[in-house]
């Protein structure tokens, strides 16, 4: 892992295309700003794992969700 520190209106380039830019600095939050290609995708690492919970969930109780896709056909 390469770390890295950067001020406010500093950035970073990844590959030839991406650029990582930070825009402001408050408190402990940091707001960055990320050119990249279109075909490159940029998603949150919570939502990755909030994704896998779910699907953990979903295998632990199959009778609920076929209850549900259920009364869903039922509305059909």
């Amino acid at each position: 892992m390469l770390v890295l520190t950067r001020k406010k209106g500093e950035a970073l380039i990844i590959g030839e295309d991406i650029e990582v830019k930070i825009l402001d600095v408050s408190g402990d939050k940091v707001s960055i700003g990320i050119n990249a290609p279109k075909s490159v995708s940029v998603i949150r690492e919570e939502l990755i794992s909030q994704t896998i919970e779910y699907n953990i969930e979903s295998l632990k109780s199959p009778d609920a969700i076929l209850r549900q896709l259920s009364k869903l056909g039922e509305n059909s």
